[in-house]
């Protein structure tokens, strides 16, 4: 079945997986999900759906307004922090191009106007256009909260649901099965128990 990709969904996203409350990567990492019948969900799959993320989770003003370029920008840091958490899982050694990623988001938020120069003006100082900003900083906070989990005590408990196709990331809370929503856990116990019943009709 070919999955079919939305960025304006039928279904509605779950709740926040646990462990978003205290690390908000992992809910920015669960911006894009795939759910059950070939279906996938881009949280970020539009400017205004990523400024209205960005909102709510406090990293930009209310009326920001971003462009696509923007929301490129985030989408494109959001699969490198989903490629570094799954190696942190799946004990596999980091991928370089993630971790560039992650550390030029670090370095982006400019303290000062930078200078510049071209020759209508020669040598001048510009600050960074405020939209930049805004995605600037929202980058190097989600990459300093991807770095502050990775390198932390809580890496040890980076999980990734158990019930498929969902693949959303969250932190266990104990060692067995583990799953990011009370609907993952009900369709995975829904899932085995068709198992069973198809294997005693044998």
């Amino acid at each position: 079945m070919k999955e079919t990709a939305t960025s304006e969904p039928t279904h509605s996203a779950p709740p926040p997986a646990p462990g978003a409350e205290r690390y908000p990567v992992l809910d920015f990492a669960n911006t894009t999900l795939t759910l059950p019948g070939g279906q996938f969900l881009e949280l970020l799959g539009s400017p205004e759906a990523a400024t209205q993320w960005l909102i709510d989770h406090d990293l930009a003003p209310t009326g920001s307004k971003l462009y696509e370029v923007c929301a490129a920008r985030l989408r494109a840091l959001r699969d490198q922090v989903r490629a570094l958490l799954a190696s942190r899982i799946d004990a596999l050694p980091a991928p370089a191009g993630a971790l560039h990623a992650v550390n030029d988001a670090l370095t982006r938020t400019p303290v000062a106007a930078l200078l510049h120069w071209d020759p209508a003006q020669g040598l001048h100082r510009v600050q960074a256009h405020p939209t930049d900003q805004i995605v600037d900083h929202a980058l190097a906070v989600l990459a300093a909260d991807a770095a502050d989990l990775l390198t932390g005590s809580d890496a040890e408990r980076l999980a990734a649901c158990d019930s498929a196709p969902c693949r959303r990331y969250l932190l266990r809370t104990h060692a067995r099965r583990h799953w990011c929503s009370v609907r993952c856990g009900d369709r995975a116990r829904a899932a085995r128990a068709y198992a069973r019943r198809a294997q005693s009709d044998r």
